[in-house]
């Protein structure tokens, strides 16, 4: 688990990429191109299974889904014209009950 350690977590604003594969390389004791390229293959990997259709389950993280949303009629916001919105396939989080618990941690 990231010790969170080389992530500022009192800070308030994204973390991107490379902080995230600086982050991973400490924790790890492996280089950045090799943080890199784990970093990449856990997307990559998640990105095929999820295409699938399968549901990616990391155990206190959270599972990574696809759920449909329906056609529906929307509203041109500069003219107020009806529109049809079509049907979707999206995809979907649920953070794991740790996740969960360390956000409302933090809060408190």
């Amino acid at each position: 688990m990231l010790k969170s350690r080389h992530l500022n977590s009192e800070r308030n604003f994204k973390v991107n990429k490379s902080e995230l594969v600086d982050a991973i390389a400490a924790d790890t004791e492996i280089s950045k191109a090799a943080a890199q390229r784990a970093l990449d293959s856990v997307v990559e990997n998640i990105i095929k299974a999820v295409t699938k259709g399968d549901t990616v389950q990391l155990v206190g993280f959270g599972s990574f889904s696809t759920g449909k949303r329906a056609a529906r009629t929307g509203r041109n916001p500069q003219t107020g014209e009806e529109i049809k919105i079509a049907a979707a396939t999206t995809v979907k989080f649920s953070a794991g009950k740790s996740f969960k618990e360390a956000v409302n941690k933090k809060k408190k």
